[in-house]
């Protein structure tokens, strides 16, 4: 994709060669998190080393970037984006964007732990909902799911955000054999509150110590089962995410699917990736990769960077090829979730 002189050095708007636009920007500002979920990392993680994250100034630049090309909505993650020290300095900058009207949504995903100290800062920075983790509502569970978490804490941490005006949104992973049995009290509980609950089937990211073959629910699976206890009707309702939703009748409520392995969801994405590193992934299921960080610092003003988001976005493929291996029990791709961004 040329830059167009006449658009200036930005180029304009970033059109993917299926005729995408390129309109959402995940951003893990940390590999590290203080929870050890299952699905997500092993027990013993080997973390990347801090010299090697971009500064917060950087993930700034960068962001503004996008921004500057038609990005309208950024999401922070990690890793648990809030762990990472400092990291309202970035929510208070990126505000500023929030503000000229350039973008219209900056959010974040969260394990919930760190919401009791951060929640009305959040929403003080802008921000005006989130998604927040919770695979369970049994706090042993929890505690087998996350390895360290605190079902209590985060608990408190969703009340603080609810405190703070924030809407929330439930993610919950459907894990066979785990917490299968309770999803319709998830549903329950989400939409008790007010919240929208979003399940997601769990992928092969990553090497986690386990055996995903064990883990793996097909929601086709999970939905049927949902039909005995609720109404499901199908809705239009979109967040910009892979998600599909419908309203649930008894609870009036929204219920998400995020469905990678049964159902491939690529036909709209409008999403890509950057890394704590500066590495951009244009699909979460592919390997195929750009490096920001060079062109980012190799120059003071953003003629390099542009360029090198231009190729980047010329390289994004049509769609990811999740498959779980049951013969070798690898991963489809090795990296972590965390490292990529949730």
């Amino acid at each position: 994709m040329a830059i167009d002189p006449a658009k200036g050095a930005e180029g304009g708007d970033l059109i993917d060669p299926f005729g995408r636009h390129v309109s959402y920007l995940r951003v893990s500002v940390t590999d590290r998190c203080d929870f050890r979920c299952v699905y997500c990392m092993s027990e013993h993680m080997t973390f990347l080393p801090k010299r090697d994250l971009l500064t917060l100034e950087e993930l700034d630049r960068l962001c503004s970037a996008f921004v500057d090309r038609g990005v309208r909505k950024l999401r922070i993650t990690g890793g648990e984006p809030l762990v990472r020290k400092n990291i309202l300095w970035l929510f208070e900058a990126l505000s500023r964007h929030l503000k000229t009207g350039a973008l219209e949504e900056l959010t974040l995903t969260t394990n919930g732990s760190q919401l009791p100290k951060y929640a009305q800062a959040l929403a003080d920075c802008g921000v005006r909902r989130i998604n927040v983790s919770l695979d369970t509502l049994d706090p042993e569970t929890f505690r087998r799911i996350t390895r360290w978490g605190d079902f209590a804490g985060v608990m408190q941490g969703i009340e603080a955000a609810e405190k703070a005006g924030l809407q929330v949104k439930i993610n919950a992973v459907a894990l066979k054999g785990v917490n299968e049995h309770e999803i319709a009290d998830l549903v329950r509980f989400a939409h008790g509150r007010g919240a929208d609950l979003t399940l997601i089937e769990t992928m092969p990211l990553g090497d986690i110590d386990g055996d995903r073959t064990d883990q793996y629910l097909p929601l086709s699976i999970v939905r049927a089962r949902l039909m005995d206890a609720f109404t499901l009707s199908d809705i239009p309702y979109r967040t910009g995410g892979p998600a599909r939703y419908v309203e649930v009748g008894e609870t009036g409520g929204r219920l998400g699917f995020i469905t990678p392995m049964t159902h491939n969801f690529c036909e709209s994405c409008n999403r890509v990736r950057l890394t704590c590193t500066g590495t951009l992934y244009m699909c979460l299921g592919q390997e195929d990769a750009a490096d920001l960080r060079a062109p980012l610092r190799a120059s003071a003003d953003n003629a390099l960077l542009h360029a090198a988001i231009d190729e980047a976005i010329s390289r994004k493929p049509k769609g990811h090829d999740f498959v779980i291996d049951r013969r070798s029990k690898r991963p489809a791709v090795q990296r972590h979730m965390s490292v990529t961004g949730g």
